[in-house]
C-alpha cells in the first residue's frame, strides 16, 4: 500500500476524530456551565448530587463511561442494540465527562471573582444577569483559558479512546494499517495529524489570551 494511500485513510479517520472533538465540545461546554451553577446552589442536595456526579465522571476511566453507556440500553432496559448505538455512546460518553471536568474548571473561575465586584454592581443598578455577563464573564473567560485549553488539547488525544467499543476514527484506523501492513509509519502519520491540530488549536487558544490580555487581575 501506498504511503499516499494510507494517509487518505487515516484522514478518513481523522474526519471521524474531528466530530467526535467537535460534538463534545458542543455539548459539554454549555453542560458544563449548568453542572457548574448546580455544584455552586444553595440547595446542599443539590449540591451533594452534583458532586457526586462530577467525583464520578473524574474518578472513573472515560474507557469504561463508554462501555458502561454503550451496553447500559440491553442490560438494564433489554433495548437492542443497532449500529449506530457506538456513535452515540461515544458521544455521550465524552459530553457528560468533559462536562464534569469544564465545570469544575467554572467553578473555580466564578469564585476567583472577589465579592466587592459583585456589591460594586448592585450599587451601580446591574441585575444579577448583567452582573455575570458584563462584569464578571469575561474575568472568567480570562482566567479559566489556559486550563480549558489544556482539557482541549487533552480531548483531541481521547479521541482515540473510542476504539475501545468499535468506533473508526483515526487511531482505529492506524491499529489496522499497522497489523495488516506491518509498518509503524500509520501510527506515525497518525501522530503527525494529532500534532498538527493540537498545534493549530494552541495557535487559536494563544490568540485568545492575546486578545483578552485587556481585562487585567
Amino acid at each position: 500500500m501506498s504511503l499516499l494511500t494510507m494517509t487518505q485513510m487515516l484522514f478518513e479517520g481523522f474526519l471521524v476524530s474531528l466530530q467526535i472533538f467537535a460534538f463534545t465540545l458542543i455539548g459539554a461546554i454549555p453542560l458544563g456551565i449548568v453542572v457548574a451553577l448546580l455544584r455552586m446552589s444553595r440547595l446542599g442536595p443539590v449540591r451533594l448530587i452534583t458532586r457526586l456526579y462530577i467525583s464520578v465522571m473524574r474518578g472513573t476511566p472515560l474507557m469504561l463511561q463508554m462501555f458502561a453507556i454503550y451496553f447500559a440500553p440491553y442490560y438494564v432496559f433489554g433495548i437492542q442494540l443497532s449500529p449506530d448505538s457506538k456513535w452515540y455512546a461515544t458521544i455521550a460518553a465524552f459530553i457528560i465527562n468533559y462536562a464534569a471536568y469544564f465545570a469544575e474548571i467554572y467553578r473555580s473561575g466564578i469564585q476567583s471573582i472577589p465579592r466587592g465586584q459583585y456589591e460594586a454592581a448592585e450599587v451601580l443598578g446591574y441585575s444579577r444577569v448583567q452582573t455575570f455577563a458584563v462584569i464578571v464573564l469575561p474575568q472568567v473567560v480570562k482566567r479559566i483559558l489556559p486550563a480549558m485549553g489544556n482539557e482541549i488539547i487533552t480531548l483531541v488525544k481521547d479521541t482515540s479512546l473510542a476504539f475501545s467499543i468499535g468506533v473508526l476514527e483515526m487511531f482505529s484506523t492506524a491499529r489496522a494499517l499497522v497489523a495488516s501492513q506491518v509498518s509503524m509509519m500509520p501510527f506515525a502519520i497518525a501522530a503527525a495529524f494529532y500534532w498538527v491540530f493540537n498545534f493549530i488549536i494552541e495557535l487559536l487558544l494563544n490568540a485568545a489570551e492575546r486578545k483578552l490580555s485587556y481585562y487585567h487581575d
